[in-house]
Order: structure tokens, then C-alpha cells, then sequence
């Protein structure tokens, strides 16, 4: 009855306090599998695909123009995939696909899954930071990453099919679009985020696991870039949603 308040009905704004982003290449046929059949993946070198594991520390998401005494901190990590999209006017879009969305707010699980369709779940994240590092985990999702930020030149990841890290950061994210498809509908929405300050710094991963990952089963997956990002202010437009047309 109230599933119009899934389509992301009004604008939402945050600050995100940093953002550590890990993309994994991964050869195109094994992620086919898992967008709907609107998207296409986004490829690089006709060979790879891309699925990014974000976590971001976020403070203050509220509607859009709401005082800041109603916004929410938290943590989220989110799995997506880079896929296009081509809209109705013939535009190709390049954006997000999200399969999974963890959080450590209970209250935003709740919200989320009213006004998204991005399946929110409640997990504990731990978070332990110095100077130089960033070490984030979840004993219930089975995750744990740490990285190291340098004022040095940070190499690429080892097996990595980027040559350089200009080339990298086209697939670092967030990119403009985010996607949900409806397959009952065949009705795509489409949600803009818009940023500023964002300037994505190369990291140094010392360890990573994604259980969840893990799980797909993506045999030939392999790290292809991690940045982090700082002290960006950020918003999402009211969704938009179109008659796909097969």
C-alpha cells in the first residue's frame, strides 16, 4: 500500500567524515549474474567488471533543508556494482548498483527500509583509528579492513588491472546515479547524489575480508584500487523513477 515511500520521495543530505572505498576487478560474466536486466556492467579493457565494498562515517543525515538537531550519526557499508544505464531520452548514465547495506543504526535500518529499496541490515561495526591508519570490523558480517594513508606515493594494488591510479579512479565512486529496478513493474528509479570536496586519496590496504564477499563466490576476483575520502558534504535528489522498456 505505501510502497511509493520507497522511491527515495524527498531529498536527504549528510556530511560524510570520511569514506574508505575498496573496489574489486572482476571478469564481467561472474557479475552478469547479479544486476537486473536494465543495466549493463561498466568494463574496462573488455575484460573487467567492478563490485566496491564503501564504509563511510557519516553524521548529521536528515531531509534536505531540516535543522542539523534532526540528523543521525552512523556507520554504513555498502556492496555495489558499476553498471550504465540507458534512460528513456536515449541518455547513458553511469552509476551504482547496490546488492547489500549494513549499518550500525538501528533507527536507520528502520527508516531505510521505508523510504529505500536498499535492504538495510543492523551489524556492529568497530572502528580504531591513529595518525596514519583506519582499522574498521564487524564480528556479526565478518569483515575487517585496515588501511594506511601517506604523504608518499602509494603503489597500486598488486594484481591490480589498472596501469595508474588516474586510470583507477574512474572506478573509484561515488559515481552521479544509483539504480533499484522493479521487476514486478519493470520500473527503474533513479536517485542523483550530488557532492563537493571530493577529492579521493590513494590508500595502502594491509588487510581486507569481506565475508559477505566472500560469499558470492567471485573465484577471480582481485583488489583493484582503495581510496579514502575526508569532510564531505553530500545530498541525494529526490528520486526519479521511468518505464524500463525491454
Amino acid at each position: 500500500m505505501f510502497s511509493f515511500l520507497k522511491s527515495h520521495p524527498f531529498a536527504v543530505e549528510a556530511f560524510f567524515e570520511y569514506s574508505i572505498v575498496l573496489a574489486f576487478a572482476v571478469p564481467k560474466k561472474e557479475l552478469a549474474k547479479l544486476i537486473p536486466p536494465c543495466l549493463e556492467l561498466d568494463i574496462f579493457d573488455d575484460k573487467w567488471a567492478f563490485i566496491a565494498a564503501a564504509t563511510v562515517k557519516t553524521r548529521g543525515l536528515r531531509p534536505k533543508g531540516f535543522p542539523s538537531f534532526f540528523g543521525r550519526d552512523f556507520f554504513l557499508v555498502g556492496y555495489r556494482i558499476f553498471v550504465r544505464y540507458t534512460n528513456t531520452e536515449g541518455k547513458r548514465m553511469r552509476g551504482l548498483y547496490i546488492i547489500r547495506s549494513e549499518t550500525d543504526s538501528k533507527m536507520l535500518e528502520l527508516s531505510g527500509n521505508i523510504f529505500t529499496h536498499y535492504s538495510y541490515t543492523t551489524t556492529d561495526i568497530m572502528e580504531s583509528a591513529t595518525e596514519n591508519s583506519i582499522e574498521l570490523s564487524s564480528d556479526r558480517s565478518n569483515f575487517k579492513v585496515i588501511v594506511e594513508e601517506s604523504e608518499n606515493e602509494v603503489n597500486l594494488p598488486e594484481h591490480s588491472p589498472f596501469a595508474t591510479w588516474k586510470e583507477a579512479r574512474r572506478f573509484a565512486g561515488p559515481l552521479p546515479f544509483t539504480f533499484t529496478f522493479d521487476k514486478d513493474t519493470n520500473k527503474v528509479l533513479i536517485v542523483e547524489g550530488v557532492r563537493a570536496n571530493w577529492t579521493p586519496k590513494p590508500i595502502k590496504v594491509v588487510d581486507q575480508n569481506f565475508g559477505f564477499l566472500n560469499g558470492l563466490g567471485l573465484k577471480e576476483a582481485v583488489l583493484a584500487n582503495a581510496f579514502i575520502i575526508r569532510n564531505v558534504p553530500y545530498w541525494w535528489k529526490k528520486g526519479k523513477v521511468e518505464q524500463w522498456k525491454p
